[in-house]
């Protein structure tokens, strides 16, 4: 699979609907009607027989025609256009790199017609007040030496970058020439999944070009950033909808179109919208002052896997388990270190890492909160005040495995000097070296206890195994970071 931002050429056409059932529920919503009581004995019952006999497809032009005035195409001169790839992005994975792309393909090309010379990127945005403020992708314009939108009715106006936030891919512009701006508003709702949207942007160039479809989830990552948590919509995204709104059949904006999925880069109607709760924290921030403050904890953290759950005695494979807490952030000031697992924040479970990250990083510096943690198999509470993000990164998360045999396959040696146990050998065939441990590697901890010498750690595993536990868990300090794995001990 692959995934792109939406200005990325495709080629694809997605149907709108297939079935007649379909038509006839759409048909009822288009016209606001109830469609079921509180005295509905089915779904069946519910549908309109009435709709089930119009022909044809629901109209969504009420809509398109309230909104579409405040859909703009963007259109950016790139600052250095030569310097950047079509392959690559930052923040990414290694493995999408070469598939997510960051920026506006040039002046809206064809596929494989490359113009960065030309240094244009274009886009898509919408206008979010009369004044002339205007939201739309930081990728599409990121190094913009300047920029236009054009209007629907044509008309060109020159707009500059009030400020941009990359780990959110949002930006806000504002119209140089004053005037009273026909806008839309966000919406204040989350859309249900199975909800209809419609999407309206530049695709290809092709200004106010509309396209309708469903959302089909929520709460996707995708890997872009630790904050992701996209809205995933069938309606077509197509290159130059980068930027662009997502409408609810109200008019609204619920997401901005971000990105699409695709086993072979053109349009099979996964795209990934920005949702408007987002936007409307963010482009408050970039509004007053230009970039975006967020709350800073400071821990390594990595996901709770099923293995890690048994070898710490925890009831379920949830939460956030912290690899190592930085020295002087508030994580460290607030008595957190590695081997908590945080449950729970302001109350809220916590799922995993990323969910951890995302209710942080909503936060601002100075902001107070409770955090539920466990330890050593014991319910805890810190109450932390959150600093400034700044450039480190809030939480990162590290995937773990396991396998089915514990055959570790180490030499171990004391630490001289340094904490923990070392590891001077690897069996490029064992246990270890699968989970990607390596000479030079420290076991720090065994099943949360401290260790300094080799027979520590074969004592602890012992223990483990004789206690009933199903694995074990070993905090191990690599090269750039520390991370817990797991451990599993063969099945009798």
């Amino acid at each position: 699979m692959s995934i792109f931002n939406s200005n990325h050429p495709i080629m694809g056409r997605g149907r709108l609907l297939t079935s007649a059932a379909a038509v006839a529920i759409v048909a009822s919503l288009a016209v606001g009607g109830s469609m079921m009581s509180a005295s509905t004995p089915s779904i069946a019952a519910a549908i309109d027989t009435a709709a089930l006999q119009t022909s044809g497809l629901p109209s969504f032009a009420p809509v398109v025609d309230r909104v579409k005035p405040a859909v703009v195409s963007v259109k950016v001169n790139i600052e250095d256009a030569a310097s950047q790839s079509d392959d690559q992005m930052d923040n990414i994975p290694p493995d999408a790199q070469q598939f997510f792309k960051r920026h506006g393909e040039q002046d809206g090309g064809a596929p494989g017609h490359h113009q960065r010379r030309r240094g244009m990127a274009v886009g898509s945005g919408f206008l979010i007040s009369a004044d002339g403020y205007i939201v739309t992708n930081n990728h599409v314009v990121e190094h913009a030496k300047a920029v236009t939108v054009t209007m629907d009715d044509g008309k060109t106006l020159d707009a500059k970058v009030i400020g941009t936030d990359e780990k959110t891919d949002l930006a806000l512009l504002k119209i140089n020439e004053p005037g009273n701006y026909p806008f839309v508003k966000l919406s204040k709702d989350m859309p249900r999944v199975g909800d209809w949207v419609v999407a309206i942007g530049n695709p290809f160039g092709l200004g106010g070009s509309v396209t309708a479809g469903i959302v089909s989830a929520e709460g996707r990552d995708i890997g872009s950033s630790p904050y992701d948590s996209f809205l995933q919509i069938d309606a077509p995204i197509n290159h130059g909808n980068s930027g662009g709104p997502t409408f609810n059949l109200k008019g609204e904006v619920v997401g901005v179109n971000t990105a699409i999925f695709s086993p072979s880069g053109g349009s099979v109607g996964v795209g990934f919208a920005i949702p408007a709760s987002t936007v409307d924290s963010v482009v408050g921030s970039l509004e007053h002052g230009g970039t975006v403050m967020r709350g800073f904890l400071g821990v390594q953290i990595q996901p709770v896997s099923q293995d890690i759950a048994d070898g710490l005695g925890l009831k379920t494979a949830s939460g956030a388990l912290i690899d190592s807490a930085q020295v002087g952030t508030p994580a460290v000031e607030a008595g957190l270190k590695a081997g908590d697992v945080i449950t729970k924040m302001n109350g809220r479970d916590i799922k995993d890492p990323t969910d951890l990250t995302r209710h942080v990083g909503a936060l601002k510096p100075g902001d107070r909160i409770e955090l539920s943690f466990l330890r050593d198999g014991t319910e805890k509470t810190a109450s932390v005040t959150l600093a400034n993000l700044k450039n480190e990164q809030t939480a990162k998360a590290e995937a773990t495995q396991s396998e089915s045999a514990l055959k570790l396959g180490v030499q171990l040696a004391p630490g001289e000097g340094h904490a923990g146990v070392a590891i001077v050998g690897v069996d490029p065939d064992g246990l270890a070296a699968s989970e990607g441990l390596s000479n030079g590697d420290f076991i720090l901890q065994v099943s949360g206890k401290a260790v300094s010498q080799p027979d520590e750690v074969k004592a602890l595993i012992a223990t483990a195994k004789q206690g009933g536990k199903k694995s074990v868990v070993m905090l191990i300090q690599m090269t750039d970071a520390s991370r817990f794995v797991a451990f599993e001990f063969p099945k009798a």
